[in-house]
């Protein structure tokens, strides 16, 4: 099977992580006989320093026409003194966008080997943390009317019933193939648009009765996480409540580095990228975690490439490689095998074997 991948090197430890899971990428081609074609698409700080813009019209082009899209990650200090609407992270927004992927999926799930490095109590460990976040990605607060006027800055947050329709589905559906139990998160004791989400949801929840719905408000969302992760499946939720919960459960996993993700849409064009920054503070020196990278890569072969037995194969190679005591710095615990980024991208694919 031949597939084209858009590649978004990025920012920071960007180009050092990405070159890694396209390292993983073309063992697996080799394996499994597919021929993975690479196009790289300037995106975020390193386009604004060569186009004078985040994402180029034509760079965009190059994702929209391509199978699905690669990312490592954008901005960095050196753009702060930008103008807003020539930030990097505005050429994510304008990807996410311009691609029409509306349903940001970010699992939070602790691997069995580190359940040492979570910042949680071994008892809450213990009971396990193993659900996905559904993010609403391209409406709400970020994509709403941005103004300052004077003394006084405006931000409006706008969501119609379709769009909250649609990303309901998806949260009902990937409850179904999980273990059928959705929590619709909003902030409906004062926002109109969480009323609204609330209503949608009910109204789907017919649609679907093999799936237990329930409420929570966002503030006891953040609370449980925390408290009790154990309890939640599959969470949906609006843009920046997804965008601050996700970050959050990313950390009781006990690496940020280590969690992948996908937005997708109406087609099987994705876009995939590990959930962390652009880390520029150590960019260059060989001590990132390519495995939220190499993990997205996986995703990416599942979801939009139906390549399930591939991107298995990469995930029992993570496994393999952490069984083995292999660390990066993010997650180094007392008695591991501290290992660089390419060290560590070179023996994940070492054990790729095929099924």
């Amino acid at each position: 099977m031949v597939k084209n991948i858009a590649v978004i090197r990025g920012d920071g430890i960007g180009p050092e992580i990405v070159n890694e899971a396209i390292n993983v990428l073309d063992r697996v081609a080799e394996l499994y006989g597919h021929i993975f074609n690479y196009t790289d698409v300037d995106m975020g700080g390193c386009a604004i320093d060569k186009h004078g813009d985040p994402l180029p019209t034509s760079e965009l082009k190059k994702c929209v026409e391509s199978d699905s899209v690669l990312l490592g990650a954008v901005g960095g200090n050196k753009w702060n003194d930008v103008p807003g609407n020539m930030r990097p992270e505005k050429g994510l927004l304008r990807l996410r966008a311009g691609m029409g992927v509306y349903s940001n999926n970010r699992p939070a799930k602790i691997w069995p080997q580190l359940s040492s490095a979570s910042p949680l109590k071994k008892s809450i460990v213990e009971q396990g943390i193993d659900f996905i976040i559904v993010r609403e990605l391209i409406g709400g607060i970020y994509f709403g009317e941005h103004k300052t006027e004077g003394d006084t800055a405006i931000d409006v947050l706008t969501y119609n019933e379709a769009e909250i329709e649609r990303i309901g589905r998806i949260g009902f559906e990937t409850a179904q193939k999980r273990n059928k139990k959705l929590c619709s998160v909003e902030k409906s004791n004062v926002l109109d648009s969480s009323r609204l989400w609330k209503k949608v949801m009910h109204r789907l929840s017919t649609e679907y009765p093999d799936v237990e719905l329930t409420d929570m408000l966002v503030d006891n969302c953040a609370m449980q996480i925390v408290k009790n992760p154990a309890q939640f499946d599959v969470i949906v939720t609006e843009n920046m409540f997804g965008d601050i919960l996700s970050d959050e459960a990313s950390q009781i996993t006990g690496s940020i580095g280590m969690i992948p993700s996908s937005s997708l849409g109406a087609s099987s064009c994705g876009l995939y990228e590990p959930i962390h920054g652009s880390a520029p503070d150590i960019a260059g020196q060989d001590k990132a975690n390519p495995i939220g990278t190499i993990l997205s890569a996986a995703m990416m072969l599942r979801f939009s490439f139906n390549m399930c037995e591939e991107a298995n194969a990469i995930e029992n190679a993570v496994s393999a490689y952490l069984d083995a005591g292999y660390r990066t710095a993010d997650i180094m615990s007392e008695g591991g095998k501290l290992v660089g980024c390419k060290q560590c991208g070179k023996l994940i694919r070492d054990n790729l074997e095929k099924g």
